[in-house]
């Protein structure tokens, strides 16, 4: 039989991280006037899993690929059951290129890279249709929040 002390303890030690996860939400970035809270994925296993096996994501929500260096990017949708913007920003945190539109894919490897056909630094993935309904073009900046730190 436990302790009830020592069982409280125990289950505080269980919820921290879930606290420490709800702090993400304070990620976002602003793009051609509109917010979105962003989760952020910096790590080779971050930016690999990315939005895979999600059947849906909130419309002010999306994905932020943050890379070391600027060099050409190619996404693909592997296991990505969400169409998605895949929009292309340079280390000046300029739009470089645009892959609006891409569906969800089931065929695995099989899945089609979509390229950025310019060097990117960051990827920012939202919900397909985001793009239009801004307007986006090439060159328009986006903004990180306080809490992004990009890699060095």
């Amino acid at each position: 039989m436990s302790h009830p002390i020592r069982r409280t303890f125990l289950q505080a030690l269980l919820v921290l991280p879930l606290a420490a996860c709800a702090s993400d939400s304070n990620h976002w970035v602003e793009l051609a006037g509109k917010r979105y809270s962003v989760e952020v994925a910096d790590t080779d296993e971050e930016r690999a899993r990315g939005l895979m096996f999600r059947d849906s994501m909130p419309a002010e929500q999306g994905m932020l690929f943050i890379h070391d260096t600027e060099e050409p990017q190619a996404y693909w949708m592997k296991n990505t059951r969400i169409p998605l913007d895949i929009l292309y920003f340079d280390s000046a945190k300029r739009l470089v290129a645009q892959q609006r539109d891409v569906p969800a894919c089931t065929l695995g490897d099989a899945c089609p890279p979509y390229p950025s056909n310019a060097p990117a630094r960051y990827v920012l993935e939202l919900n397909a249709g985001q793009a239009e309904a801004m307007g986006l073009r090439d060159g328009t900046e986006i903004k990180f929040g306080p809490s992004i730190e990009p890699a060095q």
